[in-house]
């Protein structure tokens, strides 16, 4: 609305070049709802038009410029007055004038650097738009459109299983292995668990998978832990030598890929929680990280630049350090 009520006296529409064939891709909104928005990966040129319709033909929309940005950025909850903005490209569309007609201006931002995943979280968003502004006087016009971001990688050369005996002494050793310390989107979980002493009453075991949301620096540190999955190993008592198999689909769940200090801002870390109940609903819990990362359908040529780079983000993957906490589970650890 314009300052004297009188409205927009233009409609402003962004139109993508491939707009009938290019894929989209659900996403979280900041509100909890799903959307479905166009998808992008790095490096892909992002093309299209606005489109500018007089709503009143007879009259005349003088303006300061007209222009088209490509921005990726960062919004952290706690601090919404500023956003970190890690891409910024502008296309000026026209100088200074007069519109006297509906018309439409072509834009082209070549070989987009995009390299992060489009992100929405408890407390921070990394999102990616086009916004086209017409510059007034008193009021500019201003349209966005939000686009999603994917971060492909190749397959890690470095995939060694989890392996580590856990336990209380004298009550209970168990020793559990996962097969793999990195897992895709739509990979399985797939490991066992062995009984080698069991003297406390065991009436419950489950895996979680935790997502553990980092945000800001120094002081301002903030952590949210979310429990994206419980699945249920065991319910009822093991016996010594009991072997326990596991196998967890995560397709079902909404998981994103692992990342790691995202401009110095946030990161996004996956954790599997070993957890056993005693008859005195006592709980003993063992975490060990996992690194989750996005696996291309169909990886095109043109990606594959930004999947090496992708890839370089799983290197260097270490455990989960010992954090000593009351019914945590002492270890001795292997992988």
């Amino acid at each position: 609305m314009s300052f004297f009520g009188f409205g927009q006296s233009v409609e402003v529409e962004i139109l993508l070049n491939d707009a009938e064939s290019r894929k989209r891709a659900e996403h979280k909104t900041e509100d909890g709802k799903k959307e479905k928005y166009f998808l992008f990966y790095d490096g892909e040129t992002v093309s299209g038009k606005v489109s500018l319709s007089l709503k009143n033909p007879n009259k005349r929309l003088e303006h300061q410029g007209i222009k088209i940005e490509f921005i990726g950025q960062i919004e952290l909850y706690y601090d919404r007055g500023n956003h970190h903005e890690f891409v910024s490209l502008v296309k000026d569309l026209a100088r200074p004038g007069e519109i006297t007609q509906s018309q439409a201006f072509d834009f082209e931002f070549t070989h987009v650097e995009k390299p992060y995943e489009s992100y929405t979280g408890q407390n921070v968003k990394l999102r990616y738009f086009l916004r086209a502004t017409i510059s007034r006087r008193l009021n500019d016009v201003v349209k966005e459109m939000d686009i999603v971001v994917h971060t492909l990688s190749t397959y890690p050369e470095l995939n060694s299983s989890i392996k580590m005996e856990v336990g209380i002494e004298d009550c209970l050793h168990i020793e559990f292995e996962y097969n793999k310390s990195k897992y895709h989107l739509k990979d399985v979980i797939v490991g066992k668990i062995y009984f080698l002493l069991v003297r406390i009453k065991i009436k419950h075991m489950e895996i979680d998978i935790i997502k553990r949301e980092t945000t800001g620096t120094g002081p301002n540190v903030y952590h949210e832990n979310d429990t994206i999955a419980k699945y249920e190993i065991m319910d009822g008592a093991p016996v010594r030598g009991e072997s326990i198999p596991i196998r967890l689909f995560l397709a079902g769940y909404e998981l994103t890929p692992t990342m790691r200090d995202i401009n110095k801002k946030f990161s996004v870390r996956y954790y599997l929680n070993l957890v056993l109940i005693d008859e005195e609903e006592r709980r003993y819990f063992k975490q060990q990280e996992v690194v989750l990362w996005r696996k291309g359908d169909i990886v095109r040529k043109s990606m594959s630049h930004q999947a090496a780079i992708a890839s370089q983000r799983f290197e260097g993957t270490t455990s989960l350090g010992e954090v000593r906490t009351p019914g945590q589970l002492s270890d001795n650890s292997r992988q």
